[in-house]
């Protein structure tokens, strides 16, 4: 019994890819708002007082989340600028440039929450310390590749230019992750671990996680949406069908 093949490859046209995902934004989009939703009341109103920090901890559950994507999204940017680069795929470069604002939006709230997370904790809204500033400079990475994109006219240069800028750039990703363990920070040690136990209870784990699938889940939702934008803009009307008029 033969099942019905799904030819990926086709989905290398802007046109088709144009299709899928605009199918596929709501299918994201709303999970999205239900797990965000659900996220912020069980870490809000839920979880327990942490005794060592109080209530000021519970902004790490947005903190992490968004600390998280801020280093994942630049990573990723870098593998589709990378291939759009060596291939010439102007798909790829697209999903790259629609990468960048979501991936600087949650880079700038990790810095934000941080603040408000650090002034209770070290006293201080601000501290040079190397984790922070690590991801200070992953902020700048991100304006840079968007400003280096919008300077340049011809969208095929500023797909190169901010190719070599993002790959060069994702040596910073593995620097702000082992931060913590290589120099002395002010910085707490890793919420989640990748291999190992977590310290966190159970309950106040749970929303943690509610609240990265929710990122991941909006991330998808609204990168899908700035690369239709970006299809419509570089590709002609009618290479997109009837939808896109």
């Amino acid at each position: 019994m033969t099942g019905r093949r799904i030819h990926w490859s086709k989905y290398a046209s802007p046109a088709n890819l144009y299709r899928l995902t605009g199918q596929l934004v709501p299918w994201f989009a709303v999970p999205a708002g239900v797990l965000f939703g659900i996220g912020l009341y069980l870490g809000l109103f839920v979880a327990p007082t942490d005794f060592q920090q109080g209530d000021a901890y519970r902004v790490l559950f947005v903190h992490v989340p968004a600390a998280w994507m801020g280093m994942l999204l630049y990573a990723v940017l870098a593998f589709y600028a990378a291939v759009g680069w060596i291939f010439n795929a102007r798909v790829s470069s697209m999903m790259a440039s629609s990468l960048s604002i979501t991936g600087a939006m949650f880079t700038f709230l990790a810095l934000v929450t941080g603040s408000l997370w650090g002034r209770p904790t070290w006293g201080t809204w601000w501290a040079w310390d190397a984790r922070t500033t690590s991801t200070l400079i992953l902020l700048f990475l991100y304006a840079g590749f968007i400003s280096l994109q919008a300077s340049i006219d011809n969208p095929r240069r500023a797909d190169r230019a901010g190719a070599v800028l993002a790959i060069v750039g994702v040596v910073n990703v593995p620097i702000i992750y082992f931060s913590v363990e290589w120099w002395s920070t002010l910085h707490q040690g890793a919420t989640l671990r990748m291999a190992g136990e977590t310290t966190m209870a159970g309950s106040m784990l749970a929303p943690l996680l509610i609240m990265i699938a929710a990122c991941w889940m909006y991330s998808i939702a609204v990168v899908l949406v700035r690369l239709r934008c970006l299809i419509r803009e570089r590709e002609p009307l009618g290479a997109i069908g009837a939808e896109a008029k």
